[in-house]
């Protein structure tokens, strides 16, 4: 008798809904949890039959099956899809074991459901995420452009799955190259996507217009008039005229570039010339006066995930931080400086967990060209 009360306090305690029919389908017994799961109580459902609970995702042959499984005396296994009172699909993964009596006979069905709506939820915007991190690295350069005479390359280093950074080499007009760095607000999902909008629009109005001003006034305003909310997206526009080293940029509120003599020196600070985008649609973004660039002249573009990073005494890493490791290494090509630059920015965290996307763009020219 003891361990019959102990067996029925179990099956009423346990977070599974447990449900126990006749051999007809007739519901005898339904415990608490699945009160809960459902939203039926017991009195709704005494005597009634689990079609209470069809959501009509399930085909006549599903129930076909799950019939024939349980009066052959078989222990049927399935992911339910059912309804609760309330309208609401809920997934349950169910047992629905037959019980038999002395001779043999199927007399009861004990059905046992583990509510997994929640965790196939999670399972499904995981495989978002992944899917959206795929296209999203599809749109960063996967190769740098070869130009004679200047040596280009960036790299992204994403704190999640998904960034928010972004940055691109677009062959404009004229033998103009341009060179885009971005930050959007935020991580994961959302500012992706909001991070590949960007990332279009600079494309699409590149092609048609080598002023880096124009181009973010238009991003600017295309972001405004297509996103019901408000987005945040900071970027640096650089574009340089091969033929003749011009360069021109355009800056809307991202952390400054820099432009570094063959010495290592600081000799133009690209600071913001305009606001963040996606805030204003009336927004402006000034044009710099343009800089010739010189044999062994460097640029560095950053987002505020190397600037803001720990130092090595637990100060922020700061632009000069960024710029000492530039210095030490100008002589090497571009990619080699943005792995010393992003080791120098991750050594101090000490194994602690990236906070922030790191970009991270360097070009130079040939100091005998």
């Amino acid at each position: 008798m003891a361990a019959t009360l102990r067996l029925s306090e179990a099956v009423r305690q346990t977070a599974d809904s447990v449900l126990i029919t006749n051999r007809h389908g007739r519901i005898l017994y339904v415990n608490p949890a699945f009160e809960a799961t459902t939203g039926y109580s017991s009195e709704e459902v005494l005597g009634k039959t689990p079609r209470i609970l069809k959501s009509g995702r399930h085909d006549r042959a599903y129930y076909e099956q799950l019939w024939s499984t349980i009066l052959g005396g078989e222990t049927h296994q399935c992911t339910a899809i059912n309804r609760k009172k309330s309208g609401e699909i809920y997934y349950a993964e169910q047992t629905i074991t037959p019980m038999k009596d002395a001779a043999g006979r199927v007399t009861h069905f004990v059905s046992v459901c583990k509510d997994m709506t929640e965790r196939r939820r999670i399972q499904e915007q995981e495989i978002e995420v992944r899917l959206a991190a795929t296209v999203q690295r599809q749109l960063y350069p996967q190769n740098p452009p070869r130009i004679e005479g200047l040596d280009v390359a960036g790299a992204v280093f994403p704190a999640d799955v998904t960034c928010g950074d972004y940055f691109d080499f677009i062959r404009m007009q004229d033998d103009v190259l341009g060179i885009a760095i971005g930050d959007v607000m935020g991580h994961g999902l959302g500012s992706a996507l909001v991070m590949a909008e960007t990332c279009a629009y600079v494309r699409s109005f590149a092609q048609v217009d080598r002023d880096p001003s124009e181009i973010l006034r238009k991003v600017n305003r295309a972001l405004t008039n297509e996103s019901e909310e408000v987005v945040f997206v900071t970027l640096l526009l650089v574009c340089i005229e091969r033929s003749t080293q011009r360069l021109v940029y355009a800056n809307a509120g991202h952390t400054p570039g820099y432009i570094l003599d063959a010495s290592g020196a600081v000799k133009r600070e690209l600071t913001p010339t305009g606001p963040a985008l996606g805030l204003l649609a009336g927004s402006t973004y000034g044009r710099c006066e343009e800089l010739v660039l010189e044999p062994g002249d460097s640029g560095v573009l950053l987002t505020d995930g190397v600037t803001e990073s720990p130092g090595p005494k637990g100060a922020l890493f700061e632009a000069e931080g960024a710029l000492e490791v530039v210095r030490a290494h100008r002589n090497e090509s571009a990619a080699r400086i943005i792995e010393h630059l992003h080791a120098a920015v991750a050594a101090p965290g000490g194994g602690l967990r990236q906070r922030d996307d790191i970009t991270i763009v360097v070009f130079k020219l040939d100091p005998q060209r």
